[in-house]
């Protein structure tokens, strides 16, 4: 096992071995976000689905209130007219057969992928390269779509796709230390109600199992997800 730094030792001795509330593990991670960069703060999800069953599996999106705090690249594969809606929208890269190809040979300089439904055909071949980094374009998702300019818009100003892993893990990024413990708390929010409202159909017995948050550099804080979900009741 690697040594931990005095500085992770130290933060670790912050953290008490039980489950916090949502607020207080908010402030806990944002204190022992210690590091001389804005880290992201982050949510680890575990629940209780098994997504080898499609009736199981959890892939959706997520409009943050108060953004990301990141910039995103998106790329986007259209053809014609669409090419050039794509760049006056914001897209870093657009392209089609050219774009399909550099993306082939395993030039991905973006984090986000858009494509139009016309060029799925295409796209879909790059399932063996895009899929394993979580890039294919899918229509739940919003990433294949004709109307580019909106999902630009979008997903710039926050929107997120996230899944579930293999092990039934969700790994979310909500915001930035630098924002505030309210505003952090109200991405958090906003992320538990859309793993709520899109709770897998063949999902079985206890659906949340743990919560986690944490920052880039920092320890993982336990959050209460009861106590997270009935801060609906107030709002």
């Amino acid at each position: 096992m690697p040594k931990l730094s005095k500085r992770i030792t130290g933060l670790l001795a912050k953290v008490e071995d039980r489950v916090y509330q949502p607020i207080e593990a908010i402030q806990l991670v944002k204190e022992n976000a210690t590091a001389k960069f804005d880290e992201t703060i982050e949510a680890h999800v575990r629940l209780g689905i098994d997504p080898k069953y499609t009736d199981q599996q959890l892939r959706t999106t997520v409009a943050l209130p108060q953004g990301t705090g990141q910039s995103v690249r998106i790329a986007v594969i259209s053809r014609g007219e669409k090419l050039a809606e794509a760049k006056t929208a914001g897209a870093e890269l657009a392209g089609d057969d050219d774009l399909v190809e550099s993306i082939g040979k395993g030039q991905m300089d973006f984090d986000l992928l858009i494509a139009t439904p016309d060029m799925m055909p295409k796209v879909a071949k790059l399932g063996r390269v895009l899929g394993p980094r979580g890039l294919m374009p899918n229509p739940k998702a919003g990433t294949v779509t004709t109307d580019l300019a909106a999902a630009i818009k979008e997903f710039k100003a926050g929107k997120l796709e996230f899944r579930a892993d293999r092990a039934g893990i969700v790994h979310v990024r909500f915001g930035k230390a630098s924002f505030s413990a309210d505003a952090l708390l109200e991405n958090l929010k906003t992320l538990q109600e859309t793993i709520d409202r899109n709770k897998p159909s063949g999902a079985k017995g206890r659906y949340w199992k743990s919560l986690y948050i944490t920052s880039t550099m920092g320890p993982s804080v336990e959050v209460d997800v009861t106590a997270l979900q009935d801060l609906e009741e107030d709002s």
